[in-house]
Order: C-alpha cells, then structure tokens, then sequence
C-alpha cells in the first residue's frame, strides 16, 4: 500500500515538475530562434537596400537570393510550433543565409550564447 502511494504521489510531482521544465525549455528555445531569424531578416533587408542603388548582373543576382531569403523568412511558421517540417525549413534558411553570405564576400558566425547573441562579419 505504502509503496502505490509513494508512487503515486511521485508520479503526480514529477509531472508537474516536467510541465514547468518544459515550458522554461520551449520559451527559451523559442526566443533563440526567434532572434536567429530576426537576425537574417535584418541582414537581408540592410543589404537588398544597399544593393538596390547599384546596378549590374551580379548585384541582380545577390538581390534575387535575397528575395528568396527574405521570402523564406516571411513564409515561417512563428505561431505554429506543431509545425512538422519546423526544423526542416529553418536549416532551409539557414542554408540560403550561408548562400548570400558567400555570394556578399562576407564570412558568417551567428552564436547564440548565454550571455548574449551575436552576427559578427
């Protein structure tokens, strides 16, 4: 009889303990790729504005992947976090940022840290 009860009432502790461990873990996973897309997004719409005065074909081509890129951005699912193919279209934009970077001569490192985030160049 002890033993059931001891059970019980562990059982009925450790799901209310993983309920709130769970919420702390999804907000916080949340915010970091809230702030790791907000951070391409930026990027992007900093430099489709600095390449719109320039002409040229190689600069239409750095325009059209950033349209792409931002394209992809504004298509993800921010509210839907049961989202089946979440994961799957943020290595998709991850992968495009790496593209536009490569074809902007510039070297990405985006950290997301504990301390702080950061897009360094």
């Amino acid at each position: 009889r002890f033993h059931g009860e001891g059970y019980q009432e562990g059982y009925a502790e450790g799901r209310h303990a993983g309920m709130a461990e769970g919420r702390r873990y999804g907000a916080l996973h949340g915010a970091k790729v809230g702030l790791e897309i907000g951070c391409y997004l930026g990027f992007a719409l900093t430099w489709q504005r600095l390449l719109q005065k320039c002409t040229g074909e190689k600069n239409s081509k750095k325009i059209r992947a950033l349209d792409s890129l931002i394209g992809m951005i504004q298509k993800f699912p921010y509210e839907d976090p049961t989202y089946e193919k979440l994961q799957e279209d943020l290595e998709k934009i991850r992968g495009k940022f790496k593209q536009v970077c490569s074809m902007l001569n510039i070297q990405s490192d985006f950290r997301i840290g504990t301390e702080r985030s950061s897009l360094t160049f």
